[in-house]
């Protein structure tokens, strides 16, 4: 493997170093979605969903408040600034809560994007340094030549072989992402529905529509 990744040529130590952060993104992902499973607490935000569908609305804080549940502190956080705007509270909670999803995404976007440009550009460059041989009527030298194209498909081959182990993780994290902005989704809007049965003077202000989260 080391004689392999020697005669890649130059640029693959770019493509080990996006590699290696990619495996760094992907453990450190991975870590946080077991940490969110472990925290999750379904129960207590059927609670602080029964709470308030009560008019219990500082109940459902104090359920909520020791909660390490995302869709708890999410909920938490909007009944407690519900003062202003439960719809801008809620807006708010659920992108801090998504932004904490969503990190690490935009850099393996990057890597599957540039690692095959890498690849690429191992490619054009082996290539250049094969026709170069070639230019210099060295064609006594076959394996310098074919060392050259070696260098190229090397190069693309790991390039590749880094964007498609990249892509799986990728596609799992995003995937997760959306699971969790709907489950913001259908607890905030199941709050709303609940706070608009109630007096208005619970909101402070006029009947908001259910709320659309977008990150």
């Amino acid at each position: 493997m080391i004689q392999l990744f020697i005669k890649g040529g130059p640029i693959m130590w770019p493509i080990l170093i996006a590699s290696l952060i990619a495996l760094t993104v992907v453990i450190e992902r991975f870590i946080f979605i077991a940490q969110e499973k472990l925290r999750s607490q379904p129960d207590v935000v059927g609670k602080m969903l029964s709470c308030v569908e009560h008019g219990d609305l500082e109940g459902a804080i104090r359920a909520g408040k020791p909660s390490k549940d995302f869709i708890a502190r999410t909920l938490t956080y909007a009944l407690e600034h519900r003062d202003k705007s439960v719809s801008e509270a809620l807006l708010r909670a659920a992108n801090w809560e998504l932004q904490r999803f969503s990190r690490g995404l935009s850099v393996l976007d990057t890597i599957i994007t540039l690692a095959p440009l890498l690849g690429l550009l191992g490619t054009v460059t082996g290539m250049i340094h094969s026709f170069g041989l070639i230019g210099e009527n060295e064609l006594g030298a076959p394996q310098a030549i074919s060392g050259g194209i070696a260098e190229a498909l090397i190069a693309t081959a790991f390039g590749l072989g880094v964007a498609i182990l990249c892509l799986i993780p990728f596609n799992y994290l995003n995937s997760r992402l959306e699971e969790a902005r709907h489950e913001i989704q259908d607890a905030a809007s199941h709050i709303e529905l609940y706070l608009m049965k109630l007096p208005n003077c619970v909101l402070k202000g006029p009947v908001e529509q259910p709320v659309e989260i977008n990150l």
